[in-house]
């Protein structure tokens, strides 16, 4: 099975998100990230055997609480530049919380042989992926023309355990930050 980490967004941010995704969508053929799927990855896991889980989940369980993590969605960009994008995102902006959330949960499952990432934890919301060469000029024009690029702000309970199988997410188990 496939698995991941990540805080969840509150349904207000995602309904922001979508009325964004529902006024760009039309004017570039990419791979849009449907709101629902969004969620702030804290660690990508990869492959887990499911015969394992059940010690995956004491791990993430053993990760402390970095105390209160106060994120805002805003901004949005292109991986890894305008020029040649492949990435589509928004910002998510929390700090040294969120990061040391990510730090330790990277500690946890390394701790059971989890290889740890080679690049610096940079949280954001992908919005679209590009797969290929498309026009985007209509949507850069929109984009210029948008009036706010802030979608909200929330401190979230939990942080969960997701797999990820066909385009789908399933919660597996919560952990509170309290």
């Amino acid at each position: 099975m496939r698995l991941f980490t990540a805080v969840d967004i509150p349904t207000e941010v995602k309904h922001n998100l979508q009325a964004l995704l529902d006024r760009l969508r039309p004017l570039a053929k990419l791979s849009w990230t449907r709101a629902d799927n969004l969620h702030v990855t804290t660690k990508f896991i990869g492959e887990w055997p499911e015969n394992r889980l059940e010690e995956m989940k004491r791990a993430l369980e053993s990760v402390g609480s970095p105390g209160a993590i106060d994120i805002a969605i805003r901004g949005i960009g292109w991986f890894p530049n305008a020029r040649n994008p492949w990435v589509f995102w928004a910002g998510v902006h929390a700090g040294a919380p969120l990061e040391s959330l990510a730090h330790a949960t990277e500690a946890a499952v390394h701790a059971l042989g989890v290889p740890k990432e080679d690049r610096e934890f940079a949280p954001h919301l992908t919005l679209a992926r590009i797969k290929d060469r498309v026009p985007l000029d209509d949507l850069r024009r929109a984009i210029a023309e948008l009036e706010s690029t802030d979608f909200g702000s929330f401190r979230p309970p939990s942080f969960c355990l997701y797999s990820s199988a066909a385009g789908r997410y399933t919660k597996l188990a919560e952990f509170a930050l309290t």
